[in-house]
């Protein structure tokens, strides 16, 4: 489904991603794992056409995305959400969950459709829908950003550094959340980043380690 090719990324002049190769396969869910400055949010970021490739491709089905901006990315069904959550906080969670499927231009019937699958599998976000994002807490904020990524994400989901700064608690629920994700929606293909490779194990096929802006090693599970 999804194919890096020898990705090079720079960033005002300093090269942060060198060769990286990196495949989600339909229905796959990898672990995208490194330290903090190891690459891992510039590979996101890359993928979402956000920072442009100096070299190498990303393809999704096979076909390039290099001249894809953002928004015709996420109509592929590709849902991302950051490590800063990005909500708009003077919009409710659910105007900012609403926003991406008006933005597609999606039918109201299938909008709702969208909606409904998101309060199905974050029952939390029903209960907060009209809550300005802007008083959510640090928790609340990125299950609000996962559902958004929801609503665009059919086919494909980025998580980048989900566990970042939550409470243990908080982070427990997040895995409960993930769990229960990849137990209903089979056909969902799942990148996440994470600094520990502890927090995306029980959620992934393989976890691939980049250190400095390159793969250093891929670890698939028995039987895979």
């Amino acid at each position: 489904m999804l194919s890096l090719e020898e990705v090079e990324v720079a960033i005002q002049g300093a090269k942060i991603l060198r060769g990286v190769t990196l495949r989600v396969p339909e229905g796959g869910r990898i672990g995208l794992v490194g330290r903090n400055g190891a690459g891992k949010t510039t590979t996101f970021r890359a993928i979402m056409g956000l920072l442009p490739l100096e070299r190498g491709g990303i393809l999704f089905d096979g076909a390039s995305l290099a001249r894809w901006p953002a928004h015709r990315r996420v109509a592929l069904g590709i849902g991302y959400a950051p490590e800063d959550r990005r909500l708009f906080p003077n919009l409710t969670v659910e105007e900012n969950l609403r926003l991406p499927a008006e933005a597609l231009g999606l039918a109201p019937a299938e909008r709702q459709r969208r909606l409904e699958r998101v309060w199905d599998l974050l029952p939390e976000l029903r209960e907060l829908r009209d809550r300005r994002a802007g008083a959510l807490s640090g928790g609340q904020g990125k299950i609000a950003a996962l559902g958004r990524a929801l609503v665009t994400g059919t086919r494909l989901l980025l998580l980048d550094e989900p566990f970042q700064g939550l409470a243990p608690a908080l982070a427990r629920r997040y895995g409960e959340i993930l769990a229960r994700l990849v137990a209903r929606e089979r056909g969902l293909a799942l990148l996440v980043s994470e600094s520990n490779p502890e927090l995306v194990a029980p959620f992934v096929d393989a976890v691939v380690t980049i250190e400095r802006g390159e793969i250093a090693a891929v670890t698939r599970k028995p039987g895979l």
